[in-house]
């Protein structure tokens, strides 16, 4: 919660849900979203253009194409907002 509201003074109009006492939760999308990941394309692989947390395949990605690109996007996110997202499928 400390860190949500630190975050908002420099992102106003970053949304937030409370969850508990202590805890906000802040959309994965808007954060994948500010960091510019939103219909961006890296080779065979991208974000979708409507859905920023959906990922896609272009025809010619491999697994591990896709893997980095996720892993990219954690990457941004981390290090723009000292926020740690986590992908809702299990990545090998």
């Amino acid at each position: 919660k400390d860190n949500y509201e630190k975050l908002k003074l420099q992102f106003p109009e970053m949304p937030g849900y409370i969850t508990g006492e202590n805890s906000v939760k802040i959309p994965a999308g808007w954060l994948i979203e500010q960091c510019g990941w939103r219909g961006k394309r890296v080779g065979n692989t991208g974000s979708h253009k409507d859905q920023s947390l959906v990922l896609v395949n272009y025809g010619n990605a491999n697994g591990e194409e896709v893997k980095n690109l996720a892993f990219e996007i954690q990457r941004s996110v981390k290090e723009k907002f000292e926020i740690d997202i986590n992908p809702e499928v299990n990545i090998f």
